[in-house]
């Protein structure tokens, strides 16, 4: 396999191969493996996407049927909180009953941020059921060119 990174850990080179690169970024953001749904429960945690570009991390959250008043969205020290609550009720008439169905929806992530966010430009939007979170970086956590070096 081929090797996408060396990081170094107390003066030792590690390798980092595809196999664990998805580890790396899930303790870089604070991330335990959970699982999406709940057996006997009813209880649905909405998958989620994170990215990285040069300038910026972008965290994208599926959970469509919220509208955007539903969700909650904090920021404490260094952690991201992202919840949601629904209760939606539905009503059909029949002959001679009246049936009645409840729906409540609620969620909770926790993303531990990394040092290199500028936390005063985090935006997010909701559209077509996707929630997406942009995390800037600071400046000087982005890549910088590589450049020669003029001996004197």
């Amino acid at each position: 396999m081929s090797t996408l990174m060396n990081i170094s850990k107390n003066g030792s080179t590690k390798n980092l191969s595809h196999n664990n690169w998805s580890n790396f970024m899930d303790d870089f953001f604070g991330l335990k493996t959970l699982p999406t749904t709940f057996p006997n429960t009813g209880i649905t945690l909405p998958k989620v996407n994170i990215r990285e570009t040069k300038d910026d991390y972008f965290v994208d959250l599926a959970i469509p049927g919220m509208k955007k008043e539903d969700i909650n969205i904090d920021l404490d020290n260094d952690v991201l909180t992202i919840s949601a609550d629904t209760k939606a009720e539905g009503s059909e008439n029949e002959e001679n009953y009246t049936r009645r169905e409840f729906g409540y929806t609620s969620f909770k992530r926790t993303f531990t941020l990394p040092d290199s966010i500028n936390y005063g430009k985090i935006e997010a939007a909701y559209k077509d059921g996707v929630l997406s979170i942009q995390l800037p970086k600071r400046e000087e956590a982005k890549p910088k060119p590589a450049r020669t070096i003029k001996i004197s």
